[in-house]
């Protein structure tokens, strides 16, 4: 990847706090020029789930130009699902982006046809409605094909962030990032853990 890397964490109304900030905090603990890290959303603000409001920093357009893209999770989600004037505005392509969707943000990746034939995780809420979508729900934290990534629960969302920190920085990078947000005296233990759930899913 080149000297630019904008993740864009897409960010919708009723967002799971969890989701979207967890992923920024562990990204952004990449400290490189060229790395930016931003929330996305369909408006200037957007007020979470237990009504915190934040001012976004891009434009769910910009994620189209962003080299690597977090779909994140809220209450509202079967709603944006339902409204064919936002999908619209989400354009993602996973033969020039990492694509990485939290809980059910995997049904926003369903609708968009990015998962179409590949298992996928989601928060056991969303389970069904991405089911309903025609995708299989596997019952782990993390998966990914090619440059695809699902996470399901809100404390995977490290492991998604790591996967794209491992994707464009190394395993290094990803395991530094991990070993700073970890607690105290199990560092080691979070940190191999994440591994293994991420490291089977990277290119070879």
């Amino acid at each position: 990847m080149g000297a630019s890397m904008h993740i864009a964490i897409l960010t919708f109304q009723g967002f799971n706090e969890l989701d979207s900030l967890i992923a920024l905090g562990v990204l952004s603990r990449v400290r490189k020029p060229g790395w930016r890290v931003t929330l996305c959303g369909p408006e200037p603000e957007v007020t979470s789930m237990n009504g915190v409001t934040v001012r976004v920093q891009s434009s769910l357009e910009e994620a189209a130009d962003a080299e690597a893209v977090i779909v994140g999770s809220g209450i509202k989600t079967r709603e944006l699902v339902e409204t064919p004037a936002l999908l619209a505005r989400i354009r993602l392509d996973p033969n020039r982006q990492l694509i990485a969707a939290q809980c059910s943000g995997t049904l926003i990746l369903a609708k968009l046809g990015l998962v179409a034939g590949v298992p996928a995780c989601t928060d056991l809420t969303t389970k069904p409605w991405v089911q309903e979508a025609g995708v299989e729900v596997l019952n782990q934290p993390f998966f990914a094909k090619g440059n695809v990534a699902t996470a399901g629960g809100c404390l995977a969302s490290p492991y998604l962030a790591a996967w794209i920190i491992a994707r464009s920085e190394g395993v290094e990078a990803a395991s530094s990032a991990l070993h700073y947000v970890a607690p105290v005296a199990e560092k080691e233990a979070y940190v191999s853990n994440a591994l293994r759930h991420i490291t089977p899913y990277l290119p070879r």
